[in-house]
């Protein structure tokens, strides 16, 4: 194949005392004309490529079929009114709706298809005031982390003059008295920097409504610490404002409460010295909740009387449980706790005293979200998905402890024709690693089915089970999903986290290495049929493991990848990352992140798999050169026929808000690519 030429410098620099080529360093200008037309023709070698395999378009039609069912959200109450999205099939972005009762007629409240003719601008947070009658919101345009905030009235459906601009990382959170709002807001960048340059400096601003962004107060920062970062919570009295106060992606937090009732009393520092996770869940008088793990690596949530702050007074209201507490919400005087049993969701309810009151029953092995209400709502809606079964919305009594199906989609599939089970695999030092398997009932399973295997393994976030037309599509075709469930995300609380992070990252390479050798030994695949694919940190898994063990898969695809360890804190929010990654600074640090950095380990005449590196040509998150870089390193690198192409999206980003067709448009290439490299038919 004739790959587009990539000039290759002798460009390379000395790194405590390692000398390291970086022979593409000019594409980290991803606007200037060679970056440019080197994408272009990527690009055009890319389509052409596709063109030629004939399932292309069978695959996009079934997918673009299969997509075109109602999906709701879980409805939420504020104000007393119920508000919820809802997509109709095919649309581009979910439409926002709200009601005056469960029984009144549905209202738009917002329809972002209207704001743009290709549905690249995307509705990315929404926030109603405490009456229900105004409703802050923030869009997203092609993909990017910056948003502009806009209000709007929900009587009249009409935006308000107010419009706040470079927020990124932030929600909003209105006042009791709902005549403003807090939200967290950078400088202004320069413009030919605003997608690349270093997001530092984050301040905490108050936004009162009818007045110009000029106007708004600064409430919070810290010039001497330009990496933290901070978020405003208006307690459920409206009494304080909760600032949580970060330091890039560590899961520590600062928690200071400032008075809102009395401007003059000093803020009280509640939880200092970052020692470990807290949220805020909800008050009850002067007792504030909050999730925390401090010493409970499994989490709990604990009491804080505020008029007695000191950490000797404080009470656990929820104790750790044998499983990890992911998420828990206050309402009407209980405590709606969800847990990660072995990845999947149970739900248990507990009174303020930590007593458990009820333990619902969860539909399947499946994945449960949603919960939103206040403390004096007396039931909740919460959302349920398996790899088989679409978003499904139940409704529970808080008093009666009654589950009830509120709202399912009508589909053109059965999800009973579909199988998952959970399998626990050994990994490289025996850690019992978990993993889903999902398929056709009928798929007769030999080491000619094709399998496509997906992982994240980073910052405590957990793979739970979730449905996808995409990977329902998959399954359809005949082919195997499955999920592992690698060390470095947050299945199994603190511990599990640490151990897939800094200098141990290595176990999440060797975790997913070792799921494709399991999968291959109890015969659900064999290397020519096993394919490999992961997003983001996901993404640098991918380009970590093709190049320590290329002989291991079929084909990969590497989607919006962090794929230069030793650059990835030059860009955008980057930086962040040292939490999980270490710092290329720290000498220690850079000779793991060097030894593992997909872009510094790919080597020349080395047979790669068949490999699509996939991004977008202005990701503010992941910064594109990332993928620049490694794809040509790759193409420069590769011996034999196996192809390494490139795919890069234009008014896209790092993936939130993606408009459907662009998604349809994606996977139906991913899996024409896997198609003809895996010899499905």
């Amino acid at each position: 194949m004739q790959y587009p030429h990539a000039r290759r410098t002798d460009f390379s620099e000395t790194l405590h005392g390692t000398q390291v080529p970086d022979p593409y360093r000019w594409m980290e200008d991803i606007d200037s004309p060679e970056t440019t037309a080197w994408v272009q023709a990527q690009n055009e070698l890319t389509q052409r490529y596709l063109a030629t395999i004939p399932q292309r378009e069978a695959i996009k039609a079934r997918m673009t079929e299969l997509w075109n069912y109602e999906k709701f959200s879980a409805p939420y109450r504020k104000g007393g009114r119920i508000f919820y999205s809802h997509n109709d099939g095919l649309q581009n972005q979910s439409v926002l709706f709200w009601q005056e009762t469960l029984a009144s007629e549905p209202k738009i409240l917002l329809d972002p298809n209207t704001l743009s003719a290709d549905g690249t601008v995307a509705l990315s947070a929404v926030e109603i005031s405490s009456d229900g009658r105004r409703m802050a919101y923030s869009l997203s345009e092609s993909g990017s982390d910056w948003v502009e905030w806009h209000v709007r009235d929900v009587d009249s459906g009409e935006d308000l003059p107010d419009v706040i601009r470079w927020s990124k990382f932030s929600g909003a959170s209105w006042t009791k008295d709902s005549a403003g709002f807090f939200y967290a807001a950078y400088d202004e960048p320069r413009t030919e920097e605003a997608f690349k340059q270093a997001n530092l400096n984050q301040k905490l601003y108050y936004h009162q409504l009818g007045t110009p962004q000029s106007a708004d107060r600064l409430v919070y920062k810290n010039d001497d610490e330009p990496k933290w970062g901070f978020w405003g919570e208006v307690s459920d009295d409206g009494k304080y404002l909760i600032v949580s106060i970060r330091q890039g992606t560590m899961r520590q937090f600062n928690i200071t409460l400032i008075n809102l009732e009395d401007p003059s009393a000093p803020p009280i520092e509640l939880m200092t010295g970052f020692k470990a996770i807290y949220g805020y869940v909800g008050n009850l008088g002067d007792t504030y909740y909050f999730f925390t793990d401090d010493s409970a690596p499994m989490n709990r949530v604990i009491a804080v009387d505020i008029n007695n702050p000191a950490e000797d007074n404080w009470q656990t209201a929820v104790p750790q449980q044998a499983e990890t507490l992911n998420n828990v919400s206050l309402v009407h005087g209980k405590f709606l706790a969800t847990y990660l049993q072995d990845a999947k969701s149970i739900l248990r309810v507990f009174d303020t005293q930590g007593k458990l009151v009820d333990e619902p029953a969860v539909p399947g092995m499946g994945t449960i979200t949603g919960f939103g209400g206040s403390p004096d709502d007396t039931d909740v809606f919460f959302h349920y998905a398996s790899f088989a079964t679409p978003g499904t919305i139940y409704r529970y009594d808080v008093i009666t402890q009654e589950v009830e199906l509120f709202r399912a989609p009508q589909l053109n599939f059965n999800p009973e024709d579909y199988i998952t089970k959970q399998v626990f695999y050994p990994s490289k030092d025996g850690t019992l690693i978990p993993m889903f398997i999902s398929h056709r009932k009928d798929l007769a399973i030999s080491p000619d089915t094709p399998l496509h295997l997906y992982a994240y393994g980073g910052f405590n976030i957990p793979r739970v089970p979730e449905f996808s037309v995409p990977y329902l599509t998959w399954m359809e075709m005949g082919g195997i999903f499955a999920v592992a469930n690698l060390r470095g995300g947050g299945e199994y609380g603190k511990a599990w986290h640490e151990a897939g992070m800094k200098h141990n990252k290595q176990n999440v390479f060797d975790d997913f290495i070792a799921a494709a050798e399991y999968l291959i030994a109890e015969g659900y695949t064999s290397s020519p049929k096993l394919s490999i694919s992961g997003r983001s940190n996901g993404g640098l898994l991918v380009g970590a493991c093709i190049t320590q063990r290329p002989d291991l898969f079929g084909a990969a695809l590497g989607i919006v990848g962090v794929m230069d360890m030793l650059r990835f804190t030059k860009f955008t929010i980057g930086w962040a990352w040292v939490s999980d990654y270490g710092s290329p600074d720290d000498p220690a640090e850079f000779r793991t992140l060097l030894a593992y950095s997909p872009y510094h380990n790919v080597k020349q005449g080395t047979t790669y798999p068949p490999t699509m590196i996939i991004t977008a040509d202005h990701d503010d998150r992941v910064f594109p050169a990332h993928s620049f870089k490694f794809g040509a390193q790759m193409q420069w690198a590769q011996a034999g026929d196996n192809p390494i192409l490139m795919r890069i999206e234009s008014k896209a980003g790092h993936g939130a808000g993606k408009p459907v067709a662009k998604i349809i448009d994606d996977f139906s290439d991913q899996w024409a690519f896997l198609v003809r490299h895996l010899g499905m038919q």
